[in-house]
């Protein structure tokens, strides 16, 4: 089985086929969150930290950490965005940065091994990513598109995600180390994604044998009930071989389905992470009471 080790200073999280699925909280990102990207930019960092402590009680196993503001320091922004939110939590990060710069400068303080977000299949930024995440000892994710855009053809999309394994050996990056995003589209505009990523999916998983994930919230773009399509491709994913993914465990229902996967394929010893997230501590009380009770009615007949 292939494990893809991810840590901070103190805790280790296994991205594995054999193991339940990682969760990587989404929300450290001020793409579209107008207030936090002013926040962050003027220097105020007490809604990421919010954020972060918010994603870890909900489940989340991991963060995503993103700076991404125009006319802004990327670099200086996520350096301290990973301090702080290592300052307040103990669970392992993804440093997320199209820039080079900006994630050095994350790699450069953060504690443990971190996961890089991102590498694609272009030659010009695999000769400026890869040799980083081997200078960190990182592992990192692997996006399947290259200098030709993303194909709507899964095969081309695995020749890609085969060709960033290849190059990243040449750096001595294991495939261990490599986790694929296969690319999940709005299936409001394309109605094939969902069959695309699942194909792509089982390939990755029986021939490369390498780890996944993915921006789970991109599949429902668009749509009403969205929560509802995000956590049924989730479990339809799981069950294709996906492995984890960047999502919002601050919403429920998309939580449940998830656990609810890892519960069917097996993932979840025992049922035991299950039954702890929707035991009814009313009905396990009355069942408790309920034995007592029998137990006295027994000796009274006596």
């Amino acid at each position: 089985m292939t494990h893809t080790v991810i840590s901070s200073a103190t805790k280790e999280v296994v991205i594995g086929f054999d193991r339940p699925f990682v969760m990587i909280g989404e929300r450290i990102n001020p793409t579209g969150r107008k207030l936090l990207a002013e926040e962050m930019k003027n220097g105020d960092f007490s809604r990421v930290e919010a954020d972060a402590l918010a994603q870890v009680a909900a489940g989340a196993h991991m963060l995503d950490v993103n700076a991404g503001i125009p006319l802004a320091d990327e670099p200086a922004l996520l350096a301290r965005a990973i301090q702080l939110v290592q300052g307040v939590t103990d669970v392992p990060l993804s440093i997320d940065s199209s820039i080079i710069e900006a994630l050095e400068a994350g790699l450069a303080v953060y504690q443990g091994k971190p996961l890089v977000n991102s590498v694609t299949g272009e030659d010009e930024q695999m000769e400026r990513v890869l040799p980083l995440v081997a200078k960190y000892g990182a592992a990192v994710v692997a996006i399947s598109n290259d200098e030709t855009g993303i194909s709507v053809d899964p095969d081309v999309r695995f020749a890609v995600a085969q060709k960033i394994v290849r190059r990243a050996s040449d750096y001595g990056i294991p495939a261990c180390d490599i986790v694929v995003d296969p690319l999940v589209m709005p299936i409001g505009a394309m109605g094939t994604a969902g069959r695309q990523v699942f194909a792509l999916l089982r390939r990755l998983v029986t021939e490369l044998k390498v780890n996944t994930t993915c921006g789970a919230s991109n599949v429902s773009f668009g749509l009403p009930a969205r929560n509802n399509i995000t956590g049924t491709f989730l479990a339809m994913a799981i069950s294709n071989g996906m492995t984890s993914a960047i999502m919002n465990p601050l919403h429920p229902e998309v939580k449940a389905m998830v656990m609810a996967a890892d519960v069917l394929a097996g993932n979840d010893q025992d049922c035991a992470a299950w039954i702890r997230a929707n035991r009814d501590p009313a009905a396990a009380g009355g069942a408790r009471e309920g034995r007592a009770g029998g137990g006295r009615r027994a000796r009274q007949g006596q």
